[in-house]
C-alpha cells in the first residue's frame, strides 16, 4: 500500500465534497476579484512557458479568486507532468527542510501520485533536504494547491511536495538552484505558495507586499528577500518565493504580477487584513 497524505484541511479551507467543491473553485474563478470566466485548459502537446507560479493559500473563500489568476494562466499554458509544491510549514512538525519521495496525495477529488523520479533528482543536487512524510501531515500551504490542479488536469500529473522551516537566505538560493539542474529536460512547474502581509491595515499591507513583489517582477532573490526582513513583512512563504525566483533566474524566465488584492476586499473589513498575490514565472 502506498503512503496516503489524507486531506487535512477540507470542509475548512476547502469544501470536502466533491462537487461542492468544483462549484467552490469554479466560483474563484467567476468571482469579480478573479479572472472572471471559467480557464480552457489547453491539453495540446505544445511546449509550455511558465515555469513558475506563486498563489495564495487561505481558504477559497478569501484567496481563492486571486489564486484562480495563476491557474487561469496555467490552464491557458498547458499540461505539466509535474508540478513542485513548495510550501512554507505553520506546524513546526518535521524537518526543517522536508520532501515526501513517494505516496499520493488524497483530495476530494482523488488522489495524485508523488513523483519519485523528480523528488529523488531534487535530492541529488543538494544536502539540505531530507525525506519526511511528518512535516507535510497537518500542514495546509501545499494541500490547498493540489484541488486547483485536479480542476484543471484530473489526476493526470504528479507531485513534488516540499515543507520549509529553513529562513535562511543561502539555503533558499541553494533549493532553487537544485531544482534548476533537477528539473531541466522535465516538464514541470513550481508552485510557491504564499500569503501575503499578515493583519495590518490595508493601505499599509499592500504598500509592503507591493515593495516585495517588485522584487520578484524585478527577478531578484536577494532584494525581495532583504525587503521582507527589513520591512518586516510577514509573507509566510518568503522562502519558497525567494527559491522560485532563483529557480526562475536559473531558467531565464520572466515573472509578472497577475493579481493581488487582501481578504478585506471580501470581507469589507480593511482594519486588518491578509494580503494575497498571483505572479507567473515565463520563460
Amino acid at each position: 500500500m502506498p503512503t496516503i497524505r489524507r486531506p487535512h484541511v477540507a470542509s475548512q479551507f476547502y469544501e470536502g465534497d466533491a462537487e461542492a467543491l468544483r462549484a467552490q473553485i469554479s466560483s474563484c474563478f467567476l468571482h469579480s476579484l478573479g479572472p472572471k470566466k471559467l480557464p480552457q485548459t489547453n491539453f495540446l502537446n505544445s511546449p509550455r512557458n511558465i515555469v513558475g507560479l506563486i498563489s495564495p493559500h487561505a481558504g477559497y473563500m478569501y484567496s481563492g479568486p486571486v489564486a484562480a489568476h495563476a491557474f487561469y494562466e496555467l490552464a491557458l499554458d498547458g499540461k505539466p507532468d509535474t508540478v513542485v509544491l513548495l510550501g512554507p510549514n505553520h506546524t513546526g512538525y518535521g524537518s526543517a527542510l522536508s520532501i515526501m519521495c513517494e505516496g499520493v496525495w488524497r483530495t476530494p477529488f482523488g488522489d495524485v501520485e508523488v513523483d519519485s523520479e523528480v523528488a529523488d533528482a531534487i535530492l541529488h543536487e543538494t544536502n539540505l533536504i531530507d525525506v519526511d512524510e511528518l512535516a507535510h501531515r497537518y500542514e495546509h500551504s501545499i494541500e490547498v494547491q493540489l484541488p486547483f490542479l485536479q480542476f484543471l488536469y484530473g489526476n493526470k500529473f504528479k507531485i513534488v511536495p516540499l515543507c520549509y522551516q529553513l529562513q535562511d537566505y543561502d539555503s533558499a538560493v541553494e533549493v532553487g538552484r537544485a531544482l534548476t539542474e533537477a528539473l531541466a529536460d522535465t516538464n514541470s512547474v513550481v508552485i510557491a505558495s504564499s500569503d501575503m502581509t499578515h493583519y495590518e491595515p490595508a493601505k499599509e499591507a499592500s504598500l509592503k507586499d507591493h515593495a516585495a513583489l517588485k522584487a520578484v517582477t524585478d527577478m531578484d532573490a536577494k532584494r525581495f528577500y532583504e525587503t521582507i526582513e527589513t520591512q518586516n513583512i510577514t509573507a509566510c512563504g518568503f522562502m519558497p518565493i525567494t527559491s522560485l525566483i532563483t529557480y526562475g533566474v536559473g531558467v531565464c524566465a520572466k515573472a509578472e504580477l497577475l493579481s493581488y488584492h487582501n481578504s478585506g476586499d471580501i470581507t469589507g473589513d480593511h482594519s486588518s487584513v491578509v494580503g494575497y498575490a498571483a505572479v507567473s514565472f515565463k520563460k
